[in-house]
């Protein structure tokens, strides 16, 4: 439960600061310090289309969100990563690092104190106030905006470019595609399930046609029996129940929770006459499914062999 409710505050946390991505993008601010060390550093173009300014040599890294976090130690630069999160808890190495409080209200003290060469942030969770602060107090900030899977390799790519791995960035994110098209190759042919997936109980809440969960989830051959515009809808379980979803889908840290999940669901009134539960059809994926970081292709892929097992069959096989 505890990793449900992290999700579901990490997707609130989105919906709050989304809309204030969407203001005009501001340029990083130059400072004396900056103007005199221009020849050691160079300009960039973040993924929000803000100009930044970023030293040659990247040595200190504050990261303000967790797949960020994971992507750093993916890129095998978790050396030079100085400060992190109260929520990045992976690698589970991750969580010996400094902390800076939480991505909606890091603080800016400690950021500042930890002396970093580069901040990476996401409009996923961070604030456009946060990063023009930072700015103001001449640290330059990174954000990143994926909003679809195949988008995720484009950001893997841009961070391993600005901190400096471009070798490492290119291939992770050329493994990643291949993996992704494996998945792709086997649910050729394969009709999507159409499936409820649960982000909160009560009140119902589950996913939006347009959010990177939905994404993620076609990639796994899995729709949404909600085809909803908003972000996190609150549907009604009376509803759910009339449109029938092959399967429920849960995230967590633990696969061994469907067991759990089935138990619980089936004794509730409501709950229990969905064909789903009748049938056991309840799958829990990796809560990497929620994060836009490289495990999420682990997570689409696990979902994939959970929604389609024939599609698999001959991989068990070997």
């Amino acid at each position: 439960m505890r990793l449900r409710k992290l999700i579901y505050c990490t997707m609130t946390i989105s919906l709050a600061v989304s809309a204030v991505w969407c203001a005009p993008a501001r340029a990083a601010q130059s400072t004396p310090a900056a103007t005199a060390q221009a020849a050691q550093k160079r300009e960039v173009t973040d993924e929000t289309g803000r100009r930044v300014t970023v030293p040659l040599d990247v040595r200190r890294i504050v990261s303000l969100a967790p797949n960020l976090t994971e992507t750093i130690y993916a890129l095998g630069a978790q050396d030079r990563l100085v400060g992190v999160t109260n929520y990045c808890d992976f690698p589970p190495e991750a969580l010996k690092k400094t902390k800076i409080g939480t991505a909606l209200n890091p603080s800016l003290e400690a950021i500042v104190g930890l002396k970093p060469d580069l901040v990476l942030a996401t409009t996923a969770i961070d604030r456009l106030e946060t990063v023009q602060s930072l700015e103001r107090l001449g640290i330059s900030v990174y954000a990143t905006d994926p909003r679809t899977v195949e988008g995720i390799l484009v950001s893997i790519r841009d961070v391993g470019e600005v901190i400096g791995t471009p070798q490492q960035g290119d291939a992770l994110a050329a493994s990643l595609a291949t993996r992704l098209a494996e998945i792709k190759q086997h649910l050729a042919g394969s009709t999507p399930k159409r499936i409820l997936f649960v982000v909160w109980e009560k009140p119902l809440i589950t996913m939006g046609k347009n959010t990177f969960l939905a994404d993620a989830v076609r990639w796994a051959g899995g729709e949404s029996v909600f085809n909803l515009t908003q972000n996190w809808p609150a549907v009604s379980l009376e509803e759910a129940v009339r449109q029938q979803p092959d399967a429920l889908v849960f995230a967590s840290g633990d696969p061994r929770n469907s067991e759990k999940e089935y138990a619980e669901l089936r004794t509730v009134p409501g709950w229990r006459v969905l064909h789903a539960v009748e049938q056991r059809q309840i799958i829990t994926v990796s809560d990497a499914i929620a994060r836009p970081a490289p495990r999420l292709i682990d997570a689409i892929e696990q979902l994939a062999r959970a929604l389609h097992p024939d599609a698999f069959a001959a991989d068990a096989e070997k």
